[in-house]
């Protein structure tokens, strides 16, 4: 079920209503209810293309699809996230029915040595209150019409 979607994205899976196990993503709100279903890219594989000719330089092209929030709380974090992989060899094609919301991550060394690390909000639906380096994902509010 492949929609394209203007900008050049694709629209790889989509469960307006929620999957079947959409009990996750209710029982998490009724834990917190300041989560928020918003739309994520979804990371579904790369091309290293390395030039044609010696003008132009290697670089790395990301394939992005879209997916939610509560796609991915009903995919990669339901406790049968198993029975959403595919067969393969393949990370892209295994991970083909999960959410995989591309992010983004940085590891900041201070001046004295020391790294940076934040402490996640006990209201977030994913490792609350875990110690992780500052990233977040790319907003597509910002880049869709």
């Amino acid at each position: 079920m492949e929609e394209k979607i203007g900008h050049g994205f694709k629209l790889l899976i989509s469960c307006p209503s929620g999957l079947s196990h959409s009990q996750i993503w209710d029982a998490r709100v009724q834990q917190s209810s300041s989560l928020y279903n918003g739309t994520k890219f979804r990371y579904s594989g790369y091309n290293f293309d390395v030039g044609n000719n010696s003008k132009q330089q290697p670089h790395v092209s990301l394939h992005l699809g879209l997916t939610d929030y509560r796609t991915f709380m009903g995919t990669n974090l339901s406790p049968m996230w198993e029975r959403f992989l595919v067969p393969s060899e393949d990370d892209c094609i295994q991970c083909q029915n999960t959410s995989s919301p591309l992010g983004n991550g940085a590891v900041v060394e201070t001046s004295d040595k020391r790294i940076l690390v934040l402490q996640r909000s006990n209201k977030v639906g994913e490792f609350p209150g875990y110690f992780v380096f500052p990233g977040d994902h790319p907003e597509v509010s910002y880049l869709m019409p």
